[in-house]
């Protein structure tokens, strides 16, 4: 594989962990009704890092050429359709501090989903790793 190959994938798991610990704060703030989570900045840099994670992404996946694309990276872009609402509900849309907890919690649970996904390239996620 090539260093540009390289350099993509970890911008790219870099952006993910960022991105998720951003979340996790916000999702705190919102629980909270902290008024932080209406600064301008907020409000930004959410898109910024997850445009940027989604550019990557896409990188990685022309790079490879994975078209048709597989199964697990099907999964794992449904996945991100459900965190994506989730993270809405979390943040602004939930209309109740244990709502927006729930949701959130919801959120990093098919977050954790996703990363296994990635990682065994396979749509069951984590669960390859156990012999049933």
């Amino acid at each position: 594989m090539s260093e540009h190959y390289l350099l993509i994938k970890h911008l790219h798991i870099t952006a993910a962990y960022c991105s998720l610990a951003f979340f996790i704060l916000r999702a705190v703030w919102s629980v909270a009704e902290d008024h932080r989570l209406k600064s301008t900045w907020v409000r930004v840099t959410p898109h910024l890092l997850d445009t940027l994670l989604l550019l990557l992404g896409v990188s990685m996946a022309v790079f490879l050429q994975l078209w048709p694309l597989p199964d697990w990276l099907s999964a794992k872009l449904v996945a991100l359709l459900l965190y994506i609402f989730l993270g809405t509900l979390a943040i602004k849309r939930g209309p109740t501090p244990r709502i927006r907890a729930i949701a959130a919690c919801l959120a990093i649970l098919v977050f954790i989903y996703m990363l296994g996904a990635a990682h065994q390239h396979h749509p069951l996620s984590w669960a390859t790793r156990f012999q049933l």
